[in-house]
């Protein structure tokens, strides 16, 4: 199980306590220095079964700075997976990949229902 975070996260912090509280080991991958390439992305994003808007970080500055929320949509998706992959910053966190599943940001009960009630 690889968790992808920002340390400084809030978000992050909650699901890691909330990853230890339910005694589910992982392995732990700082997202700004040791961003995913795009091949990772690529796969997260066909195993998650989420839109790839997901996987950016919409409330992030660099996004805001970037005016993406306006660029996305004429942007296609091999574009807008290199441009995740450009900077950790831009992607949404946590991530928890596991075999069977890919979960993109922190909701408690999601996690829940995905890990512990499968």
């Amino acid at each position: 199980m690889l968790f992808l975070e920002y340390p400084k996260c809030t978000t992050c912090k909650k699901a890691k306590k909330w990853l230890e509280d339910q005694q589910i080991t992982y392995t732990d991958r700082h997202i700004k220095e040791e961003n995913p390439n795009v091949e990772e992305l690529r796969a997260w994003y066909e195993k998650s079964g989420l839109p790839l808007k997901r996987f950016f970080n919409t409330s992030g500055n660099l996004y805001k700075e970037k005016k993406l929320k306006d660029q996305l949509p004429q942007m296609s998706e091999e574009e807008q997976l290199e441009l995740l992959a450009s900077d950790g910053m831009l992607v949404k966190r946590p991530i928890l990949v596991t075999d069977q599943v890919v979960l993109v940001g922190f909701k408690e009960s999601e996690w829940q229902e995905k890990l512990l009630e499968a």
